[in-house]
């Protein structure tokens, strides 16, 4: 089972990888990170993913039919796509209260978003943290 290095350097190995990042969507935190993120700071980003991780994750519209608040987490990932890039956020299931997600950006020219889903959703479930 792969703690949060060895995840992130797999990720790293999707088709246009650019930068991948763990981060707590509580705090914005990144908890690690690899490769290279928009305007160069690790940080900044994860803090601007966790604002619009917690925004949807708390909201209803966005939960399963029936998962009400037991739904852990309540979202299973979110793709923002822009003129040049894919950034997908894989929440992690978690033993306690599942507020982290793997954030991969991927250059759209070579990105593939339905293997970056796949492999994401891997990871996540075989992911240790602790």
């Amino acid at each position: 089972m792969p703690g949060i290095d060895e995840c992130l350097l797999e990720a790293m190995r999707l088709p246009g990888a650019r930068g991948a990042a763990l981060v707590d969507w509580t705090s914005g935190l990144a908890l690690g990170t690899v490769g290279e993120f928009p305007g160069g700071d690790h940080e900044a980003a994860a803090a601007e993913a966790a604002e619009v991780a917690r925004l949807t994750a708390e909201q209803r519209a966005f939960t399963p039919d029936g998962g009400g608040e037991d739904a852990d987490p309540p979202v299973e990932d979110l793709i923002i796509s822009n003129r040049d890039s894919y950034h997908v956020l894989r929440f992690v299931p978690t033993s306690f209260d599942s507020s982290v997600f793997l954030h991969v950006w991927l250059a759209r020219p070579d990105g593939n978003l339905a293997l970056a889903r796949i492999r994401l959703g891997e990871m996540a479930g075989r992911l240790v943290l602790g």
